[in-house]
């Protein structure tokens, strides 16, 4: 499973996101992710994808696709 899918499991899985809301320009405010539930999420992918994601700053204004090619970029290293 590649980074998008396993992130988009976890925001459908856990936090009732619509996959068909889940596209690279979205901001991840629209995917109704405040910094509570940014937070929950870093914890979901450290926890499944097994990354040290401590230096990582998100906030809800970071698109889909940055959140994605930071994690991937993380798991890689």
């Amino acid at each position: 499973m590649s980074t998008a899918e396993e992130i988009s499991t976890l925001l459908v899985s856990n936090f009732g996101t619509d996959p068909l809301a889940i596209r690279p320009e979205v901001p991840l405010h629209q995917l109704r992710l405040d910094s509570l539930a940014l937070e929950e999420l870093r914890l979901l992918i450290e926890d499944r994808m097994g990354v040290d994601l401590d230096d990582v700053q998100l906030n809800s204004r970071d698109t889909w696709s940055r959140l994605v090619e930071t994690i991937h970029g993380k798991a890689a290293a």
